[in-house]
């Protein structure tokens, strides 16, 4: 039987972002290389709503990218005074109230809040330059796979702004807080060495080899039980919000479920 993505090509193709789905697999691909995978609000809302239509056959979520970048971040079409067509500028948005523009930048967040689902597995192949918002799309995912000509930069207060798009967190527990301040306040270039060395990236490979290697994890991914992934994934994330005790309690609760489950004896 043909795989879904093959009966029904994308589920989603539009403002910048397809999603096709293969069985447990789902890829989204940014597809705009000409302006080298610029995000936009429409773009986000993309993102917000390929998150929505994922079936429950899905456990791995590949995000990818057409071209030389995988996306250089926010457009900048976004700080003029006309913005996007049919859209409110950023500079009509800073006019709004407190309230209104809260609101508005969640919704912004909710395309880069998904991909850590209890219920999925999500990789980022990376390649070229990931800056500000495309920085941040890569920690929105689990797993990041790089290709060796990686430059991560974190832009957005050379700007005069602060990255809002959720990507402090993971950047702050991959890498700590000393290396987070600087790498953002600089707004320098990491390499795939140096993103592999500190954790930002599981594993930096020649740019021809970048689709096999993902090819490779995914399949490494799916060879375990899905529901010992996303036990041990719940396990894993609530870590560092829990004590030593609280953990190993949290540990002995989800091998208890886990044992239940192996001997049938589950709810």
């Amino acid at each position: 039987m043909a795989s879904p993505a093959q009966d029904l090509g994308p589920v989603l193709d539009k403002d910048g972002v397809r999603l096709t789905v293969d069985d447990a697999i789902a890829t989204v691909t940014l597809t705009n290389p000409a302006k080298r995978n610029a995000q936009s609000p429409a773009l986000w809302r993309a993102l917000t709503e390929a998150g929505r239509l994922l079936p429950g056959s899905v456990r791995v979520v590949v995000l990818r990218a057409e071209g030389k970048s995988f996306s250089a971040g926010l457009d900048r079409q976004a700080f003029t005074p006309e913005g996007f067509d049919g859209e409110p500028s950023f500079i009509d948005l800073a006019r709004g109230s407190d309230a209104e523009l809260d609101a508005t930048i969640a919704g912004y967040q909710e395309a880069f809040t998904w991909w850590r689902r209890s219920d999925l597995v999500s990789i980022a192949a990376v390649q070229g330059h990931a800056i500000g918002a495309g920085f941040q799309l890569a920690l929105a995912c689990d797993l990041r796979v790089v290709a060796d000509d990686l430059q991560f930069a974190m832009r957005e207060t050379s700007l005069g702004l602060v990255p809002d798009l959720t990507g402090t967190h993971p950047l702050v527990s991959l890498v700590g807080y000393a290396r987070a301040l600087e790498i953002c306040v600089t707004g320098r270039f990491v390499t795939a060495e140096e993103a592999v060395s500190t954790g930002l990236a599981n594993i930096a490979v020649p740019l021809d080899q970048l689709e096999s290697t993902v090819a490779d994890l995914t399949s490494a991914i799916l060879a375990a039980p899905r529901d010992a992934v996303i036990e041990t994934k719940a396990l894993l994330r609530g870590a560092q919000d829990r004590t030593y005790e609280d953990q190993r309690a949290a540990e002995r609760a989800a091998q208890a479920r886990r044992l239940r489950d192996l001997a049938g004896l589950g709810e």
